[in-house]
């Protein structure tokens, strides 16, 4: 289909990602525009992962392939997806397994922020907690570094509708 296009929201743990593609969905739909949100780490979570694929990249692009196909055959012209890439060859294979132009926005919110939310996250998961805390600075520096984003959005404290509209401003989407 010629006229779909994707939108990669990429950010670290806690950045608001899934949130924000949702919100960018329900404004797409607000203007009439056929859509579909799909969350990666919901098409990726299957466990065990295999040792060399500790985040199930490979079970993301062939679940994306099918899922990301099937929505565009049934006439959804825009794709909001929420996720991780964190090297140019993930961006290229995600986009081939897309099937569509692809935009990638990263959501920079201000760390302590991000650890305040993930600490209320996991008010009741020491363990977990930990895990985010320091994933979450340690992905914020490897996008820092890796520069996958075609357009960049600092998070504030905007509400999800209000990220939304500077999201889709940022990608050039109506």
């Amino acid at each position: 289909m010629s006229d779909a296009r994707a939108l990669l929201i990429i950010g670290t743990v806690g950045a608001g990602k899934t949130t924000t593609a949702g919100a960018v969905g329900e404004a797409l739909s607000e203007q009439g525009v056929p859509n579909a949100v799909i969350d990666l780490d919901a098409i990726r979570q299957a466990w065990p992962a295999p040792p060399d694929d500790p985040f199930h990249f490979r079970l993301t692009l062939r679940n994306l392939r099918s899922l990301a196909a099937g929505y565009l055959e049934a006439g959804f012209t825009r794709l909001v997806l929420a996720g991780v890439i964190e090297t140019v060859e993930e961006r290229a294979r995600l986009a081939e397994a897309v099937g569509a132009e692809l935009t990638v926005c990263r959501l920079r919110p201000r760390l302590p922020e991000v650890r305040a939310r993930l600490a209320h996250r996991h008010v009741l998961e020491a363990e977990s907690l930990s895990w985010h805390l320091a994933r979450s600075g340690e992905l914020h520096g490897i996008l820092e570094r890796a520069g996958l984003e075609d357009v960049v959005v600092d998070v504030g404290r905007e509400t999800p509708p209000e990220l939304a509209v500077q999201v889709m401003k940022a990608a050039g989407w109506p």
